[in-house]
């Protein structure tokens, strides 16, 4: 797939909040997916785990210090023919991590080896789903914006919990959603959804990330959960980083 170079990625921590506002002016909230009727033929999900290369990363440590001293990205993307959900192509790639972990600014940290994963695809997705957030996000531009307009593909964001903004409960049936909202301006401005993806489980957060307006987000999320919480495509990368992983 091409990666469309927009900024470095030697940058400091205000230095990376810069680009995410001035990145977050290519942001298109439509639905614009490939030429012609639109047609997905192909999705994707990605995700990227952290460790440590080397002798310093013998021993135990806990998950946020693990977090913060890993010196290695493993990323992993799965594509799957749509609707069906059957695997077509799987790619993972390793790079070194060189932004520190600052949250809000993680997709500094995990895009160079989510990019050289995308680099490897034959298949190119139409729709990539991404651990993390979308428009949900303190600048409106988490991992799955970033992914998605470095990527020039529709993204939708998929995360397990809530970084900003407040919420209502939704239902306790599948598909059931409320809106996940952020006071702007005096107003209540939508950001994502908080979606129930299987009866009585906690809800996920779903928010656009390049490319396709909410509804659509939601929609094609529950197009291809399978009866777990989390979405087939990022639960099946996460599962597929964590092998690597461990195999490393």
């Amino acid at each position: 797939m091409r990666v469309h170079k927009l900024h470095s990625w030697k940058l400091t921590a205000r230095e990376a909040a810069r680009v995410q506002s001035e990145l977050r002016g290519r942001w298109e909230g439509r639905d614009r997916f490939a030429e012609g009727a639109g047609k997905i033929a192909y999705v994707a999900g990605c995700d990227a785990a952290y460790f440590l290369r080397g002798s310093q990363g013998l021993g135990k440590h806990s998950r946020w210090r693990a977090a913060r001293e890993a010196n290695r990205a493993i990323a992993g993307v799965i594509v799957y023919r749509y609707p069906e959900m059957i695997e077509v192509e799987r790619v993972f790639a390793e790079a070194p991590l060189r932004f520190p972990y600052v949250p809000g600014l993680l997709s500094f940290r995990e895009c160079p080896a989510l990019l050289a994963a995308f680099r490897k695809l034959k298949h190119e997705p139409d729709v990539i789903f991404c651990d993390g957030q979308g428009i949900a996000h303190p600048r409106r531009f988490g991992l799955a914006c970033h992914l998605g307009v470095l990527l020039d593909r529709p993204t939708i964001g998929c995360a397990k919990s809530r970084l900003i903004g407040e919420e209502r409960e939704p239902g306790q049936r599948a598909g059931s959603w409320t809106e996940l909202t952020i006071a702007s301006g005096g107003k209540k401005e939508t950001i994502g959804a908080v979606v129930r993806t299987r009866d009585g489980v906690r809800p996920i957060y779903v928010s656009p990330g390049h490319r396709v307006t909410l509804e659509t987000a939601i929609r094609l999320t529950m197009a291809v959960c399978d009866g777990y919480r989390i979405p087939r495509p990022t639960r099946e990368a996460d599962r597929y980083v964590g092998e690597l992983k461990r195999a490393g």
